[in-house]
């Protein structure tokens, strides 16, 4: 979902700006952006689709003791699209690191977060090639969107996306922080060979076809 300007002067965005503040029942949304029950339930259907907004609960209609009104919020997944910290606080981090570190100490560091960001999953245990596919889809679940892909007798683990690009460019060490989660989950080594462009992608070699397990 896009979270620009545009979209909060939007009715939706208007709903979905009234519900960060507290819960609230159809009607008191209705009254707040001046439209119908029903056309502020076809608001909440397709937020509630997205996985922005969910029933929580319910409350009496006034003192006359009526049908209670269920009370809408938004999830914790959709706060967590609202958050702009992380880009500039872990590109200040890195630059930290870099400065108090050096280089080296700053990948090795890099590194053990990856491996720590490992820990505790649950990974295939039928094959290489089933645990390549489990750290492409740690990739994903982190916001990348990569694949395991064949090329010239090669496995890889070809990104279409970068989770971290915002970082990237400047930060070119955070590709080795991905480099060890892909290795621990995949329990194979895997090289790093990612495009640091303008649109950073990640791209992972792995061992030849033929030495993975099928």
């Amino acid at each position: 979902m896009n979270w620009d300007e545009k979209y909060f002067e939007s009715t939706r965005g208007r709903i979905v700006t009234l519900l960060r503040r507290s819960g609230r029942t159809v009607e008191e949304l209705a009254r707040a952006v001046d439209l119908t029950d029903n056309g502020v339930r076809g608001h909440l259907a397709v937020l509630e689709r997205d996985g922005v907004v969910r029933q929580r609960g319910t409350v009496r209609r006034g003192s006359g003791g009526g049908k209670p009104a269920y009370v809408y919020e938004l999830t914790a997944e959709a706060e967590e699209l609202f958050s702009k910290a992380y880009e500039p606080a872990l590109g200040a981090l890195l630059g930290v690191l870099a400065e108090r570190l050096g280089p080296e100490g700053s990948e090795v560091l890099l590194r053990s977060a990856g491996r720590r960001l490992a820990e505790g999953r649950t990974v295939p245990t039928d094959g290489s090639r089933a645990r390549l596919e489990a750290a492409a889809g740690v990739l994903n679940e982190l916001g990348g969107l990569a694949e395991l892909e064949e090329q010239d007798g090669t496995l890889i683990i070809r990104g279409y996306s970068c989770p971290l690009a915002t970082v990237t460019p400047d930060h070119p060490e955070v590709c080795r922080m991905a480099e060890a989660l892909v290795t621990e989950v995949a329990g194979v080594p895997v090289h790093e060979r990612c495009d640091r462009s303008e649109r950073p992608r990640c791209y992972f070699e792995v061992a030849p076809a033929d030495d993975v397990t099928k």
